[in-house]
Protein backbone atom coordinates (compact mmCIF):
# COMPACT_ATOMS: atom_id res chain seq x y z
CA UNK A 1 0.00 0.00 0.00
CA UNK A 2 1.29 3.28 -0.60
CA UNK A 3 0.51 6.81 1.14
CA UNK A 4 0.84 9.57 -0.21
CA UNK A 5 0.47 13.01 1.99
CA UNK A 6 -0.54 16.42 -0.17
CA UNK A 7 -2.82 18.96 -0.16
CA UNK A 8 -6.25 18.45 -1.56
CA UNK A 9 -6.22 20.24 -4.87
CA UNK A 10 -2.45 18.32 -5.30
CA UNK A 11 -4.22 14.95 -4.45
CA UNK A 12 -7.25 15.25 -7.09
CA UNK A 13 -4.72 16.02 -9.83
CA UNK A 14 -2.39 12.70 -9.05
CA UNK A 15 -5.95 10.81 -9.07
CA UNK A 16 -6.70 12.33 -12.31
CA UNK A 17 -3.36 12.09 -13.86
CA UNK A 18 -3.72 8.16 -13.25
CA UNK A 19 -7.17 7.75 -14.86
CA UNK A 20 -5.53 10.09 -18.40
CA UNK A 21 -2.40 7.84 -18.46
CA UNK A 22 -4.69 4.96 -18.28
CA UNK A 23 -7.01 6.13 -20.78
CA UNK A 24 -4.76 7.20 -23.21
CA UNK A 25 -2.81 4.00 -23.19
CA UNK A 26 -6.13 1.80 -22.83
CA UNK A 27 -8.93 3.75 -24.27
CA UNK A 28 -11.37 1.14 -23.39
CA UNK A 29 -10.70 0.89 -19.70
CA UNK A 30 -13.22 0.37 -16.63
CA UNK A 31 -13.58 2.95 -14.08
CA UNK A 32 -14.57 2.39 -10.52
CA UNK A 33 -16.79 5.50 -9.76
CA UNK A 34 -17.17 6.98 -5.87
CA UNK A 35 -19.89 9.25 -4.98
CA UNK A 36 -19.53 11.66 -2.10
CA UNK A 37 -17.25 14.77 -1.36
CA UNK A 38 -13.77 13.06 -1.59
CA UNK A 39 -13.87 12.05 -5.65
CA UNK A 40 -15.54 15.50 -6.77
CA UNK A 41 -11.93 17.55 -7.42
CA UNK A 42 -11.03 14.49 -9.17
CA UNK A 43 -14.16 14.24 -11.28
CA UNK A 44 -13.52 18.20 -11.90
CA UNK A 45 -9.92 17.70 -13.01
CA UNK A 46 -11.01 14.75 -15.62
CA UNK A 47 -13.66 17.14 -16.99
CA UNK A 48 -11.17 19.53 -17.13
CA UNK A 49 -8.77 17.66 -18.96
CA UNK A 50 -11.85 16.33 -21.80
CA UNK A 51 -12.63 20.16 -22.80
CA UNK A 52 -8.86 21.62 -22.47
CA UNK A 53 -6.54 18.68 -23.40
CA UNK A 54 -8.41 16.11 -25.54
CA UNK A 55 -8.81 13.48 -23.20
CA UNK A 56 -11.54 10.91 -24.72
CA UNK A 57 -13.76 8.55 -22.63
CA UNK A 58 -15.55 7.37 -26.06
CA UNK A 59 -14.54 4.11 -25.48
CA UNK A 60 -14.16 3.74 -21.29
CA UNK A 61 -16.56 2.22 -19.36
CA UNK A 62 -17.83 3.10 -15.74
CA UNK A 63 -19.28 1.07 -12.78
CA UNK A 64 -20.75 2.51 -9.52
CA UNK A 65 -20.14 1.32 -6.51
CA UNK A 66 -23.19 1.42 -5.31
CA UNK A 67 -26.99 3.15 -4.86
CA UNK A 68 -29.62 3.69 -2.44
CA UNK A 69 -32.47 1.47 -2.60
CA UNK A 70 -35.67 3.41 -3.00
CA UNK A 71 -34.84 6.41 -4.69
CA UNK A 72 -37.06 7.27 -7.55
CA UNK A 73 -35.61 7.67 -10.81
CA UNK A 74 -35.47 11.41 -11.12
CA UNK A 75 -34.35 12.15 -6.94
CA UNK A 76 -31.38 14.81 -7.20
CA UNK A 77 -29.55 12.05 -5.06
CA UNK A 78 -30.02 8.99 -6.44
CA UNK A 79 -26.56 8.00 -7.01
CA UNK A 80 -26.97 7.95 -10.51
CA UNK A 81 -28.67 11.01 -11.26
CA UNK A 82 -25.07 12.40 -9.22
CA UNK A 83 -22.43 10.52 -11.26
CA UNK A 84 -24.17 11.68 -14.32
CA UNK A 85 -24.12 15.27 -13.38
CA UNK A 86 -20.36 15.13 -11.85
CA UNK A 87 -18.74 13.05 -14.26
CA UNK A 88 -20.64 11.12 -17.45
CA UNK A 89 -22.23 14.63 -18.60
CA UNK A 90 -18.86 16.77 -18.31
CA UNK A 91 -16.89 13.45 -20.14
CA UNK A 92 -19.10 12.79 -22.91
CA UNK A 93 -19.97 9.21 -21.64
CA UNK A 94 -23.23 8.02 -23.26
CA UNK A 95 -25.84 6.91 -20.63
CA UNK A 96 -25.32 3.08 -21.85
CA UNK A 97 -21.25 3.39 -20.71
CA UNK A 98 -22.01 3.55 -17.12
CA UNK A 99 -23.70 1.49 -15.28
CA UNK A 100 -24.61 0.82 -11.38
CA UNK A 101 -26.70 -1.45 -9.06
CA UNK A 102 -30.48 -1.11 -9.49
CA UNK A 103 -31.99 0.24 -6.51
CA UNK A 104 -35.31 0.18 -8.23
CA UNK A 105 -35.38 -3.56 -8.90
CA UNK A 106 -38.22 -5.52 -7.75
CA UNK A 107 -35.64 -8.40 -7.04
CA UNK A 108 -32.83 -7.00 -5.85
CA UNK A 109 -30.79 -10.22 -5.00
CA UNK A 110 -31.14 -10.85 -8.81
CA UNK A 111 -30.01 -7.49 -9.36
CA UNK A 112 -27.08 -7.84 -7.07
CA UNK A 113 -25.94 -11.01 -9.31
CA UNK A 114 -26.87 -9.13 -12.63
CA UNK A 115 -24.06 -6.48 -11.05
CA UNK A 116 -21.43 -8.63 -10.85
CA UNK A 117 -22.28 -10.60 -13.89
CA UNK A 118 -21.71 -7.00 -16.10
CA UNK A 119 -18.58 -5.87 -14.02
CA UNK A 120 -17.16 -9.05 -15.11
CA UNK A 121 -17.92 -9.21 -18.59
CA UNK A 122 -16.80 -6.06 -19.30
CA UNK A 123 -12.90 -7.67 -18.09
CA UNK A 124 -13.64 -6.32 -14.90
CA UNK A 125 -12.25 -3.20 -13.13
CA UNK A 126 -9.11 -1.34 -14.44
CA UNK A 127 -8.39 1.17 -11.16
CA UNK A 128 -11.99 1.89 -8.60
CA UNK A 129 -11.87 5.12 -7.54
CA UNK A 130 -12.43 5.04 -3.21
CA UNK A 131 -13.81 7.25 -0.35
CA UNK A 132 -13.99 6.30 2.94
CA UNK A 133 -16.33 7.09 5.80
CA UNK A 134 -15.64 8.22 9.35
CA UNK A 135 -16.34 4.23 10.71
CA UNK A 136 -13.90 3.17 7.97
CA UNK A 137 -16.54 1.96 5.47
CA UNK A 138 -16.28 1.99 1.58
CA UNK A 139 -18.51 1.56 -0.82
CA UNK A 140 -21.26 1.08 1.60
CA UNK A 141 -19.90 -2.13 3.23
CA UNK A 142 -20.66 -0.93 6.83
CA UNK A 143 -18.47 -2.45 9.84
CA UNK A 144 -18.94 -5.71 10.34
CA UNK A 145 -19.00 -6.64 6.60
CA UNK A 146 -18.10 -10.04 5.59
CA UNK A 147 -14.04 -9.40 3.77
CA UNK A 148 -15.41 -11.58 0.95
CA UNK A 149 -18.81 -10.11 0.19
CA UNK A 150 -20.37 -9.58 -3.18
CA UNK A 151 -22.82 -6.82 -4.25
CA UNK A 152 -25.89 -7.00 -2.37
CA UNK A 153 -28.26 -4.95 -0.14
CA UNK A 154 -27.23 -3.64 2.92
CA UNK A 155 -28.52 -1.82 5.87
CA UNK A 156 -27.27 1.71 6.87
CA UNK A 157 -25.48 2.98 9.53
CA UNK A 158 -27.14 5.70 11.60
CA UNK A 159 -23.36 7.14 11.36
CA UNK A 160 -23.48 6.61 7.57
CA UNK A 161 -26.62 8.07 7.36
CA UNK A 162 -26.02 11.43 9.54
CA UNK A 163 -22.95 11.74 7.72
CA UNK A 164 -25.04 12.12 4.32
CA UNK A 165 -27.70 13.63 5.76
CA UNK A 166 -25.78 16.88 4.46
CA UNK A 167 -26.88 16.00 1.24
CA UNK A 168 -30.67 15.81 2.21
CA UNK A 169 -30.80 19.03 3.14
CA UNK A 170 -30.16 17.92 7.20
CA UNK A 171 -33.00 15.39 7.73
CA UNK A 172 -31.29 12.15 8.33
CA UNK A 173 -34.86 10.60 7.86
CA UNK A 174 -34.87 11.72 4.62
CA UNK A 175 -31.92 9.31 3.56
CA UNK A 176 -32.52 6.08 2.34
CA UNK A 177 -32.05 3.06 5.30
CA UNK A 178 -30.82 0.33 2.20
CA UNK A 179 -28.25 0.42 -0.54
CA UNK A 180 -26.86 -2.00 -2.79
CA UNK A 181 -23.55 -1.99 -2.89
CA UNK A 182 -20.36 -3.77 -4.43
CA UNK A 183 -18.91 -6.02 -1.71
CA UNK A 184 -15.48 -5.52 -0.20
CA UNK A 185 -14.43 -9.39 -2.15
CA UNK A 186 -15.67 -7.03 -5.60
CA UNK A 187 -13.70 -4.21 -5.03
CA UNK A 188 -10.66 -5.85 -4.16
CA UNK A 189 -11.55 -7.56 -7.41
CA UNK A 190 -10.12 -4.16 -8.86
CA UNK A 191 -6.67 -4.14 -10.40
CA UNK A 192 -5.78 -0.30 -8.84
CA UNK A 193 -7.12 0.68 -5.65
CA UNK A 194 -7.00 5.01 -5.47
CA UNK A 195 -9.05 5.79 -2.08
CA UNK A 196 -8.63 9.58 -1.09
CA UNK A 197 -9.54 11.20 2.19
CA UNK A 198 -9.33 15.00 3.49
CA UNK A 199 -10.20 16.56 6.46
CA UNK A 200 -9.77 15.59 10.34
CA UNK A 201 -12.92 13.63 10.79
CA UNK A 202 -11.44 11.01 8.61
CA UNK A 203 -8.33 11.21 10.31
CA UNK A 204 -9.13 7.89 12.48
CA UNK A 205 -10.41 5.67 9.65
CA UNK A 206 -7.17 6.61 7.52
CA UNK A 207 -5.11 5.55 10.89
CA UNK A 208 -7.10 2.49 11.06
CA UNK A 209 -6.81 1.50 7.35
CA UNK A 210 -3.32 1.93 6.90
CA UNK A 211 -1.66 1.03 10.10
CA UNK A 212 -4.74 -1.15 12.13
CA UNK A 213 -5.37 -4.84 11.71
CA UNK A 214 -6.90 -6.30 9.35
CA UNK A 215 -10.64 -6.26 10.71
CA UNK A 216 -14.38 -6.12 9.70
CA UNK A 217 -14.62 -3.75 12.28
CA UNK A 218 -12.90 -0.87 9.90
CA UNK A 219 -14.03 -2.60 6.37
CA UNK A 220 -11.21 -0.67 4.57
CA UNK A 221 -8.82 -2.25 6.22
CA UNK A 222 -9.25 -5.11 3.73
CA UNK A 223 -7.30 -3.16 1.15
CA UNK A 224 -3.90 -4.08 3.24
CA UNK A 225 -4.34 -6.99 1.06
CA UNK A 226 -4.50 -5.46 -1.97
CA UNK A 227 -1.38 -6.10 -4.72
CA UNK A 228 -2.09 -2.33 -5.77
CA UNK A 229 -3.59 0.24 -2.99
CA UNK A 230 -3.02 3.81 -3.41
CA UNK A 231 -3.99 6.28 -0.76
CA UNK A 232 -4.35 9.88 -0.88
CA UNK A 233 -4.83 11.69 1.92
CA UNK A 234 -4.28 15.48 3.09
CA UNK A 235 -2.32 17.06 5.97
CA UNK A 236 -5.77 16.58 8.15
CA UNK A 237 -7.10 13.13 7.44
CA UNK A 238 -2.86 11.98 7.85
CA UNK A 239 -3.28 13.63 11.55
CA UNK A 240 -3.28 10.07 13.57
CA UNK A 241 -0.65 8.30 10.96
CA UNK A 242 2.34 7.10 13.06
CA UNK A 243 4.54 6.47 10.17
CA UNK A 244 3.57 9.88 8.12
CA UNK A 245 7.23 11.03 8.12
CA UNK A 246 7.90 7.71 6.55
CA UNK A 247 4.98 7.94 3.91
CA UNK A 248 6.34 11.28 3.46
CA UNK A 249 9.95 10.15 2.59
CA UNK A 250 9.29 7.63 0.40
CA UNK A 251 7.14 9.33 -1.65
CA UNK A 252 9.83 11.73 -2.11
CA UNK A 253 11.83 9.50 -3.38
CA UNK A 254 9.72 7.68 -5.38
CA UNK A 255 11.16 7.31 -9.14
CA UNK A 256 8.82 9.63 -11.13
CA UNK A 257 8.42 6.57 -13.69
CA UNK A 258 6.68 4.83 -11.56
CA UNK A 259 3.18 7.16 -11.16
CA UNK A 260 0.82 5.72 -8.82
Amino acid sequence: MEVVIAPADELAVLAAGHVDRLLRRKPDAVIGLATGSSPLKVYDELARRHAEEGLSFARARGFMLDEYVGLPADHPERYRTVIEKEIASRVGWAPEQVQGPDGLAADLPAASRAYEQAIAAAGGVDVQILGIGTDGHIAFNEPGSSLASRTRVKTLTRQTREDNARFFGGDVDAVPTHCLTQGLGTIMDARHLVLLATGRQKAEAVHQLVEGPVSAMWPATIMQMHPHATVLVDDAAAGRLQLADYYREAYASKPAWQGL
